[in-house]
Protein backbone atom coordinates (compact mmCIF):
# COMPACT_ATOMS: atom_id res chain seq x y z
CA UNK A 1 0.00 0.00 0.00
CA UNK A 2 1.56 3.30 -1.19
CA UNK A 3 1.60 6.07 1.52
CA UNK A 4 -1.45 8.41 1.33
CA UNK A 5 -0.96 12.18 2.52
CA UNK A 6 -5.15 12.16 3.55
CA UNK A 7 -4.34 9.62 6.11
CA UNK A 8 -1.41 11.02 7.87
CA UNK A 9 -3.16 13.01 10.75
CA UNK A 10 -1.14 15.78 12.74
CA UNK A 11 -2.18 16.12 16.37
CA UNK A 12 0.94 18.25 17.53
CA UNK A 13 3.39 20.90 15.64
CA UNK A 14 5.19 23.65 17.31
CA UNK A 15 7.89 24.97 15.75
CA UNK A 16 11.10 27.16 17.19
CA UNK A 17 13.17 29.72 14.85
CA UNK A 18 16.60 30.68 15.25
CA UNK A 19 18.39 32.68 13.14
CA UNK A 20 19.16 30.87 9.93
CA UNK A 21 16.95 27.56 10.64
CA UNK A 22 13.67 26.60 11.88
CA UNK A 23 13.11 22.95 14.17
CA UNK A 24 9.92 21.56 14.46
CA UNK A 25 8.10 19.22 16.73
CA UNK A 26 4.94 17.11 15.92
CA UNK A 27 3.18 14.24 16.80
CA UNK A 28 1.69 12.24 13.52
CA UNK A 29 -0.95 9.39 13.36
CA UNK A 30 -1.13 7.33 10.20
CA UNK A 31 -4.60 5.74 9.14
CA UNK A 32 -5.61 5.71 12.89
CA UNK A 33 -2.24 3.66 13.86
CA UNK A 34 0.29 4.35 16.94
CA UNK A 35 1.27 7.99 17.87
CA UNK A 36 4.45 8.82 15.96
CA UNK A 37 7.31 12.25 17.49
CA UNK A 38 8.80 13.74 14.71
CA UNK A 39 11.40 16.30 14.85
CA UNK A 40 12.45 18.13 11.28
CA UNK A 41 14.21 21.27 10.57
CA UNK A 42 13.95 23.34 7.92
CA UNK A 43 17.30 25.70 6.87
CA UNK A 44 16.48 29.34 5.33
CA UNK A 45 18.38 29.52 1.51
CA UNK A 46 20.55 32.42 1.02
CA UNK A 47 19.03 33.11 -2.41
CA UNK A 48 15.89 32.68 -2.43
CA UNK A 49 15.19 33.79 1.39
CA UNK A 50 12.66 30.77 1.49
CA UNK A 51 12.82 27.62 4.32
CA UNK A 52 13.31 24.47 2.53
CA UNK A 53 13.83 20.45 4.01
CA UNK A 54 17.22 19.60 5.85
CA UNK A 55 18.48 16.23 7.16
CA UNK A 56 18.24 17.48 11.29
CA UNK A 57 21.40 15.85 12.02
CA UNK A 58 23.43 17.08 15.08
CA UNK A 59 21.93 20.00 17.30
CA UNK A 60 23.40 22.75 19.12
CA UNK A 61 23.16 23.10 23.36
CA UNK A 62 20.91 25.93 22.07
CA UNK A 63 18.31 24.02 20.05
CA UNK A 64 18.16 20.87 22.06
CA UNK A 65 17.61 23.26 25.06
CA UNK A 66 14.78 25.06 23.02
CA UNK A 67 12.78 22.01 21.51
CA UNK A 68 12.60 19.69 25.05
CA UNK A 69 9.95 21.89 26.37
CA UNK A 70 8.38 21.18 22.94
CA UNK A 71 9.52 17.33 22.88
CA UNK A 72 7.52 17.42 26.24
CA UNK A 73 4.30 19.24 25.29
CA UNK A 74 4.30 16.33 22.34
CA UNK A 75 4.65 13.39 24.59
CA UNK A 76 1.95 15.02 26.29
CA UNK A 77 -0.52 14.51 23.43
CA UNK A 78 0.79 10.66 22.61
CA UNK A 79 -1.43 8.15 23.79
Amino acid sequence: MAFDKNLDKSLFSETVKFETTKITVSVFSYNGGAEKLQISREDLSNTTGEYSFSKLGRLFKEEAVAILPLMQKALAVMK
